[in-house]
């Protein structure tokens, strides 16, 4: 195993605290070290296969744990030829394939690696396990299924490969379907912190929600729709804000719209109001890469104290760096204007601001730079009652007649906040709750 992984050039960078190259060293070590110190070894053979388990775990994967590892590690190095491979695919006669083949016959063998000799040395047998693994049930909000459906898929074609040129055509092939690394098998970000760095963190479990779940405001889906499609397919698009009444669905609008257009390179990163001073060092992370990007603020509003809005003002439009064309905003907020206003800006008798018309052009001209805003106002009780009758249909546990189903659903209404898309929601999961 050290000889294989000596010898990889594009795909060397692994991390110094990689399980593959912790493993060829503990392997070098046994080769060198006489049986009566070999305990250790085995210690730190342990703590490899627990970390092997336990990213098995985190990602769901089953059957040959250890190729699904190797299938992992393909699917996630970013180097400079499976960056270009998500982008255009490989090229026939490019003089880096020579490189990348002879890196893909030493995955070949790595993936197939006979463990029978190191277990045999060292006195253990967990490498038949990790290889012979069926794993527990878990419920699929457990791990991130977005990456494991994919890593698995990769490890079971894998396995039907030849030799190492057969891993070259397998592997190019998915990148250039799926990408590369977490923004190649993830569908959403967040933003976290590590020191002074912003990082992109996957978020693991995403709503399955599509747009045929919000029932009603067909208008408001249309104009979303047009402005996605525009985007995912390269032409321009405006940012959007998604402003109205709560609970009228316009967060589950944009989940809905990830979803339909994920398959297409579109990827959503959530950001919140005290990371906006992040957001030009997030772009700059993401613009060269072969995806559409929606950058999600959701529950947008400034309070007039907060100077937050300036970092967003400058990113979207006025700032010296042009925004990338792979990027786009999109916010809901149950403020129109974003930014709470006082009598004051608009008073002729306020005594504490000279300039009342730039204080009150300063706070509109972030709204402004929405190219799109969508109105999602509470529907009336027909509406309501369209909704509910339409969330009922797809739960067979509900088995209430219309009249007394709607009769229930109004009087839940009344106690609960009025009509809203949430508030039906709410209303069927309370049915679901009690049902027999």
């Amino acid at each position: 195993m050290y000889r294989e992984t000596a010898r990889l050039i594009m795909y060397s960078r692994l991390g110094e605290d990689n399980i593959l190259l912790k493993l060829s060293e503990i392997f070098e070590r046994t080769q060198k070290c006489e049986a009566v110190s070999r305990e250790p070894l085995v210690r730190d053979v342990y703590d490899q296969v627990y970390r092997i388990l336990d990213l098995s775990t985190r990602y769901g994967f089953d059957e040959n744990l250890w190729q699904c590892y190797i299938a992992y590690l393909l699917a996630t190095n970013e180097n400079p030829f499976s960056i270009i491979c998500e982008t255009v695919g490989a090229s026939a006669d490019a003089t880096v394939n020579t490189i990348v083949k002879q890196d893909m016959d030493c995955f070949y063998r790595l993936f197939h690696y006979d463990f029978s000799e190191v277990q045999g040395s060292l006195g253990v047998d967990c490498f038949d396990i990790l290889t012979h693994y069926h794993s527990m049930a878990k419920a699929e909000n457990t791990y991130n299924r977005s990456v494991s459906e994919k890593v698995r898929a990769l490890a079971g074609k894998l396995r039907e490969a030849e030799d190492g040129a057969g891993f070259f055509d397998i592997v190019t092939a998915f990148y250039k379907q799926y990408g590369v690394g977490k923004f190649g098998l993830n569908k959403a970000f967040r933003v976290i912190h590590k020191g002074e760095d912003a990082i992109l963190s996957p978020i693991t479990h995403t709503s399955d929600v599509t747009l045929d779940h919000l029932i009603g405001y067909e208008l408001q889906k249309k104009q979303l729709i047009e402005n996605t499609e525009a985007f995912v397919e390269g032409r321009k698009a405006n940012n959007c804000l998604l402003y109205g009444d709560s609970g009228t669905g316009k967060s589950t609008c944009i989940k809905a719209i990830l979803n339909q257009y994920y398959d297409r390179g579109l990827r959503l990163i959530e950001i919140y109001k005290h990371q906006f001073k992040d957001l030009s060092n997030i772009i700059e992370q993401v613009k060269n890469r072969n995806y559409r990007f929606i950058i999600y603020m959701d529950d947008l509003s400034f309070e007039e104290f907060e100077i937050e809005y300036k970092y967003l003002k400058a990113v979207i439009e006025g700032g010296m760096e042009v925004r990338p064309d792979n990027v786009l905003i999109y916010a809901t907020s149950n403020r129109r204007h974003l930014i709470r206003e006082t009598w004051s800006d608009r008073s002729d008798m306020s005594q504490d601001e000279l300039h009342r018309s730039d204080t009150m052009q300063e706070k509109l001209s972030l709204v402004a730079r929405f190219g799109v805003s969508i109105n999602f106002s509470r529907p009336q009780k027909k509406g309501f009652d369209e909704i509910v009758l339409g969330l009922a249909e797809n739960e067979p546990e509900i088995t209430l007649g219309a009249e007394e189903l709607l009769m229930k659903a109004n009087a839940w209404s009344l106690r609960n906040g009025g009509y809203s898309g949430r508030v039906a929601e709410q209303f069927i999961t309370y049915l679901k709750s009690i049902a027999k």
